[in-house]
């Protein structure tokens, strides 16, 4: 087993540091700063969910005098049954968190080709 983890030990070697200009190295610090805040974004909204949901369920067990045993409506008071409104801002903050996370995670950085497609069209309406 020893012998094992010194072959293991003596194989690995640590990764030497990737060489770039500072733009880059920039441009990815920019990137990671996005996701970590991102993922805060997504701990917030969860969060802001979740209490969302405990308000309106309290609010509908008060309303509805219990739990939904008659189902779910648009209208609110009816005894036994509860307002689905809840669904409008899940979905709405789910499209907002979808976007901003394609936003950070879906994006790729501007390539040389592109700019160079771009620039070319460019002079082509001048």
């Amino acid at each position: 087993m020893a012998e094992v983890l010194e072959r293991q030990t003596r194989d690995v070697q640590p990764a030497a540091p990737i060489q770039t200009d500072e733009p880059t190295r920039q441009e990815a610090i920019r990137r990671i700063e996005r996701k970590r805040r991102f993922h805060l974004e997504v701990v917030v909204t969860i969060v802001a969910m979740i209490i969302l949901v405990a308000i309106w369920a309290s609010s509908e067990y008060h309303n509805a005098g219990g739990w939904p045993t008659n189902g779910f409506s648009q209208s609110s008071g009816i005894h036994d049954v509860w307002n689905y409104w809840i669904v409008y801002p899940i979905v709405g903050l789910g499209l907002l968190l979808g976007a901003r996370a394609w936003s950070v995670y879906g994006q790729k950085p501007i390539s040389e080709s592109e700019i160079e497609r771009e620039l070319r069209h460019q002079a082509g309406k001048d």
